[in-house]
């Protein structure tokens, strides 16, 4: 049950980056460009390291960074052969490895707010 649960979040993680990656490619082109900061988006890649966190019982930031490099991979093909973008290769592959990183904040961020959660159930 225990690897299981590890595979689940591998698996959830994996899902929900390219989920991400695909939403922001085809919503979001514009939205940020025109405020001025055109990488707000990669924010949003917090959302699957920290679900993915969630679902996993042990290894709860590893499990989550091994689904985002698993996902890098599948988002770069899809936008250098699907999608037509303006970014040369590198600058593509730049964006997805910030991506993975804030993948891995929002399982650490998960992983702060929940030893939070648990200290204080302790105090009381």
């Amino acid at each position: 049950m225990r690897s299981e649960r590890g595979w689940a979040g591998v698996f959830c993680c994996f899902t929900l980056f390219i989920v991400v990656c695909l939403y922001l490619l085809l919503n979001m082109k514009g939205a940020f460009r025109a405020s001025g900061h055109p990488e707000l988006g990669l924010l949003f890649f917090a959302i699957p390291g920290a679900v993915a966190s969630f679902v996993s019982s042990g290894q709860r930031v590893l499990l989550p960074l091994v689904g985002a490099i698993l996902a890098t991979p599948v988002c770069l093909v899809v936008m250098r052969v699907w999608l037509f973008s303006q970014r040369s290769f590198w600058q593509e592959l730049a964006w997805l490895f910030s991506a993975v990183f804030w993948c891995a904040l929002g399982a650490l961020c998960f992983l702060f707010v929940n030893a939070l959660i648990n200290a204080k159930r302790g105090r009381h």
